[in-house]
C-alpha cells in the first residue's frame, strides 16, 4: 500500500515498500505514476523514460528484488 505526503501545498504518492506491498499493488503503483498524461509539451513522461517501457523498467521492483527509489535513481544516471 502506497501513502501520499504533503510538502506544502502539494501532496506525492510514496512508492509502496517491497517487503509490505503485493507485486499487484507495486504494479498498479508504476502504471498510475507513469499513466500516459496525453499532453506531451506539459508533461515529459515519455522523455524521462527514455523509450522504455514503465512496467518493464521497474519489473525488479514489481517483483520485489529492488526498491523503486534504487532503480529510479539508477535508471538517471545512465540518461
Amino acid at each position: 500500500m502506497s501513502s501520499d505526503i504533503c510538502i506544502g501545498q502539494f501532496y506525492f504518492m510514496i512508492a509502496p515498500d517491497i517487503n509490505n506491498s503485493t507485486a499487484e499493488e507495486r504494479r498498479n503503483y508504476v502504471l498510475s505514476q507513469w499513466e500516459c498524461q496525453n499532453n506531451c509539451e506539459a508533461c515529459g513522461r515519455c522523455k524521462i523514460l527514455r523509450g522504455i517501457d514503465a512496467e518493464n523498467l521497474y519489473a525488479d521492483y514489481i517483483a520485489g528484488k529492488r526498491s523503486y527509489i534504487e532503480i529510479t535513481l539508477e535508471h538517471r544516471q545512465k540518461y
